[in-house]
């Protein structure tokens, strides 16, 4: 039973009132000025982001009976009757951000960027810490290269190919003149120049400019597209002491960014949670977090890495970051708290994760030397789930406000704005326009925009199968679009325009074929599911100018709007009946085996392995997708209830034996009664009256049951 103390007319959790004010509140905010701020807020911001979700729940009806009473045909009807109804808002007249004071990792470098439940603290630190990472160990421990290591501890013949490939890449992204990597034997600096014994001979980069530094130890630094590189020498470690040049690694830099989430990969219900998830994030901008944990039998600390020192060609010395810059996801506008209430009522959990994350920022802000998360004096939060402009425009108030109340400068506080939703994806540029003060960061999800695709079509038709959704015309428009808007909006050296989740962590080979794909496309960064893949991604950067893509791509014709919004329906199309349960087993399988993790043990965000066993990164974006599908399906007769129900029951047994290593672990058969069972079911079989398909009212209602019954 959660307990309360009164605070300016607000009910506050008393875990979260002492957290606030014995830890988070800097000098200069008393607790008194923050809950009567708090309570101004409250009062002023509620009623209008009440009214903004009535205004979904209303355009949600008015699109249903429309689709309900007529036929697409080639979407011309369908188009005037979204801009009739505000849907579809006019394009703004030109323009281009004016965000001020932004740190060179979102403006100006190009390169990976992590996302992490916040609520893991190790996880949290590892992402930090993801800066900088081992080319060497990134390769020999995974299939990013054909083969594995055999045999226990070092495998030379497995360690020959790792350092092939590292060479062969320098070669690419950092050539010498007239000599390859594979042949360096060592280095001097002389005059502030780079000189490299190859071949028998002292040669240079081919570009001296990539000569960024050195250190002490002998280490070279050299940067590729604006990231560096860092060749270790060390003739007495393993490696090194059988390499001519003594080169014992390569170390890169990697996630020049982390978001720490506290929206779609945790499964925080209360606060409780919320405080767990809010003192780990205060943890990383105070750079006190640690966390403890055993590893092969022998117990470890993490804590944040330090900054890098080194000497620039001139002899001058440079300080580099050592971690990545830290955004934070807060979560959107919809979901409710009771953490804080005022005249009885729960109070949005946005708003209170917008006064409290910026509040533990300010820890950060108040840093003037050492280590920092931003040297330009910004707090970085990314704002999901927003649908379309009027609802940015609300964050911008609500950042607004929270920055006079903790005595801020107007525009500390920089936004990413999620388009992972089908009408801001439509009205993307006014969006932008709302926050261009603001905006650092658009990127594209592939999930949870399919998500909101399939329910916001919902009464249009059944949807194609879901392994078709990658080549519909939608989605090529929607992608090629985001980039298209972020460019035309001036975030060329200014913002991120990002790229969505690499899903399936273990697949780093096919990542490397695949994922070089989003610097193509002119994203300057794109989200990765670990540290190794974020070495890995780094890779695609060096070899490809993202600012020059960006430049070639300007003046291409936009990405139609037409193609943008016409749903992916089968149009009369028939599939088979085996076709239709293959898709239903995969669906309820995928389902159980998050929803099972996220409500009976709170894990918002895993490795899950799918119906044939490839462990896939999933969080609560894929749970939409799978339940949205089948509740489109259902709806339109391509099977029933019962073949649901089915499906569900031989996948339990799937699921079960798939977490049968877990001593934490609950099996849903044969009983199919517990929360985890029921809340699967519920998702899809009341999937359609789920606010735009989201699956957190149902989720925090069945985590918080079982949480109650511990």
């Amino acid at each position: 039973m959660t307990s309360y103390v009164a605070r300016h007319g607000l009910d506050v959790a008393e875990p979260l009132a002492t957290f606030i004010e014995t830890e988070v509140l800097v000098p200069g905010v008393s607790a008194d000025a923050f809950w009567s701020g708090y309570a101004t807020l409250l009062k002023d911001l509620m009623p209008v982001n009440r009214m903004l979700l009535e205004t979904r729940d209303r355009l949600q009806t008015e699109i249903d009976a429309w689709h309900s009473a007529n036929t697409l045909g080639d979407g011309t009807a369908y188009r005037a009757f979204l801009s009739e109804i505000g849907y579809l808002q006019p394009e703004p007249a030109p323009f281009a951000v004016e965000t001020q004071n932004v740190d060179d990792e979102i403006a100006a470098i190009a390169g990976p960027q992590l996302v992490v439940p916040v609520m893991n603290a190790r996880f949290a630190l590892n992402a930090a810490n993801a800066r900088w990472g081992s080319l060497y160990d990134a390769l020999y421990g995974t299939d990013a290269i054909p083969g594995k290591a055999s045999g226990r501890g070092y495998d030379p013949v497995r360690g020959a190919q790792v350092i092939a490939w590292a060479r062969a890449h320098l070669d690419k992204v950092t050539p010498l003149s007239g000599q390859s990597w594979a042949d360096v034997t060592g280095f001097t600096v002389s005059e502030g120049a780079l000189l490299v014994a190859a071949g028998g001979m002292d040669v240079t980069l081919a570009d001296p400019a990539q000569f960024a530094g050195y250190r002490d130890t002998g280490n070279i630094l050299l940067t590729a597209n604006g990231l560096l590189i860092e060749v270790v020498i060390n003739r007495d470690s393993l490696i090194g002491k059988t390499d001519p040049a003594g080169i014992a690694d390569v170390r890169i830099e990697a996630a020049l960014t982390a978001i720490q989430d506290c929206e779609d990969s945790v499964a925080a219900v209360d606060a409780e949670d919320k405080c767990a998830v809010y003192r780990n994030w205060l943890g990383l901008m105070t750079g006190t977090l640690t966390e403890t944990f055993d590893k092969a039998g022998q117990q470890m600390t993490r804590a944040l890495a330090p900054d890098v020192t080194y000497h620039a060609p001139d002899g001058g010395s440079v300080t580099h970051p050592g971690r990545a810059l830290m955004l934070v996801r807060n979560v959107g506008h919809l979901m409710l708290t009771d953490a804080v209430r005022i005249d009885g009522q729960d109070t949005p959990e946005g708003i209170m994760d917008a006064v409290v994350t910026v509040a533990c920022a300010m820890h950060d802000l108040a840093k003037t030397d050492g280590p920092r998360n931003s040297r330009k004096g910004s707090v970085y939060v990314v704002k999901p789930k927003m649908h379309g402009p009027e609802e940015v425009a609300f964050a911008n108030t609500l950042y607004s406000r929270v920055e006079a109340l903790l005595g801020l400068p107007e525009n500390t506080v920089k936004l990413g704005i999620m388009d992972e939703e089908r009408r801001t994806s439509a009205n993307l540029a006014a969006c932008i326009a709302a926050v261009k003060n603001r905006c650092v960061f658009i990127n594209t999800g592939f999930l949870d925009r399919t998500g909101d695709e399939i329910h916001t079509s919902m009464q249009a038709g059944p949807v194609i199968p879901r392994g078709e959704m990658a080549g519909s015309a939608w989605l090529s428009a929607y992608e090629n679009g985001n980039v298209d808007t972020g460019l035309a909006c001036g975030m060329k050296g200014q913002a991120q325009i990002g790229k969505g989740m690499w899903a399936k962590p273990d697949e780093m080979a096919e990542m490397l074929a695949a994922k070089i794909a989003h610097p193509k496309a002119g994203a300057n960064t794109a989200w990765v599911p670990s540290p190794t893949a974020a070495v890995l991604h780094a890779t695609h950067y060096h070899e490809v100018d993202v600012s020059a893509v960006q430049s070639e791509i300007a003046d291409r014709p936009r990405a139609r709007r037409e193609a943008l919004l016409m749903p992916p329906i089968m149009h009369g199309r028939n599939l088979s009946q085996a076709e239709i349960r293959h898709e239903l087993e995969n669906a309820c399988q995928s389902i159980l085996g998050y929803v099972v993790r996220w409500v009976d043990q709170g894990v918002g965000c895993s490795k899950v392995p799918d119906i044939n066993d490839v462990a896939l990164m999933e969080d609560r974006a894929t749970l939409r997708i799978s339940s949205q599908y089948l509740a489109n399906w259902l709806l339109h007769g391509l099977c029933s209830k019962d073949d649901i129900e089915a499906a569900f029951r031989r996948m339990a047994p799937k699921v079960d034996a798939q977490n049968a290593g877990d001593a934490q672990y609950t099996p849903m058969a044969p009983g199919f009664a517990g929360e985890a069972f029921n809340v699967a079911r519920a998702l899809v079989f009341d999937g359609v009256n789920q606010p735009s398909g989201y699956t957190e009212p149902l989720l925090h209602a069945a985590r918080r049951r079982v949480k109650n019954a511990l």
